[in-house]
């Protein structure tokens, strides 16, 4: 028997789909972050050959079983990376006595996609650590708006929301704004007390920025005046990047589905969002994705196969 991998390589969480030939799922795992933006890509390949470990020793079969392996990872828009990722991971596996018939690497947004509407036009709006909107037009072409990183931009992902609750930490340390929620949540969970404390996390201890936005959301939901100003500057934001698409692709009617874990279950952030790009945006349709990101790669990688005759 042979199988395809399909795998979603995010900045917080790695999930992975096993099916047959055919696309049944037949098992399915999760590991830590794959995100070789903000990882060594031989971190990522490891995290990526656990994954296919866990796989082949869950089902019992062996690595050649496995026709092909197809990874959807943040970053992985621009070929050049891509490329190098492949180059990496393989290098990885070859030391390791294992050689795959196919490994491939795409964009998170790419298999989210085609997830999301497989075989159809629309769109996917995606808010996890960072942002990104994609859509497919009627002749299958693919457009773009943000996805510029979190230095350029990523607005309206974790970590823009994070580094805004931060900041707001920062002045409330000094004295020089009111009292937030956000404080006492950080203190409670990052031991974030004191500017020193503050500093040693972000710039020692290199803490994930994005692990704040949660506490945001949080202190949003018990009506923390900041947190609520930055829900909705950053959910503006994500509005921005649909009416840009809207003129970009020269349609005003267009089907949206929200993705990443800021956005694609109920909280205030999402309900925020909704409501807005209602409001907002009349021609935008709010539609549930078909598939997961994991189950679009799975079908990228189908496809792969059928157009090699492997």
């Amino acid at each position: 028997m042979h199988y395809i991998i399909g795998i979603d390589g995010g900045g917080t969480k790695t999930n992975c789909i096993v099916t047959d030939l055919e696309g049944k799922i037949l098992y399915e795992c999760s590991s830590g972050a794959s995100n070789f933006l903000v990882q060594e890509m031989e971190k990522v390949s490891e995290t990526i050959f656990g994954l296919i470990e866990k796989c082949k020793n869950h089902l019992n079969f062996s690595y050649p079983n496995i026709k092909i392996i197809l990874l959807g990872t943040s970053g992985a828009g621009r070929k050049n990376d891509s490329k190098r990722l492949e180059k990496v991971f393989t290098e990885y596996s070859t030391h390791r006595g294992v050689t795959f018939n196919c490994f491939k690497v795409e964009s998170d947004a790419v298999i989210a996609l085609e997830g999301a509407f497989p075989g159809k036009p629309g769109c996917i709006l995606i808010a996890g650590t960072g942002s990104i909107l994609f859509c497919k037009d009627n002749q299958g072409r693919t457009h773009r708006v943000g996805g510029f990183g979190k230095l350029l931009g990523d607005e309206g992902g974790g970590y823009s929301i994070g580094k805004k609750g931060l900041k707001v930490i920062s002045k409330e340390l000094d004295g020089r704004s009111d009292i937030s929620i956000i404080l006492k949540l950080s203190a409670k969970k990052f031991g974030i007390n004191s500017p020193e404390k503050l500093i040693e996390e972000v710039y020692i201890n290199k803490m994930e920025i994005s692990a704040v936005a949660p506490i945001v959301l949080k202190a949003a939901e018990q009506g923390d005046k900041e947190s609520l100003k930055i829900i909705d500057e950053e959910s503006e934001e994500l509005v921005l990047h649909i009416l840009a698409m809207i003129k970009k692709v020269g349609k005003p009617a267009l089907n949206v589905a929200l993705v990443g874990g800021l956005i694609n279950h109920d909280n205030i952030y999402s309900r925020t969002l909704r409501k807005k790009m209602i409001l907002e945006i009349p021609g935008v349709n709010i539609k549930e994705p078909e598939y997961t990101p994991a189950m679009g790669a799975i079908l990228m990688a189908k496809k792969i196969l059928s157009s090699k005759n492997l």
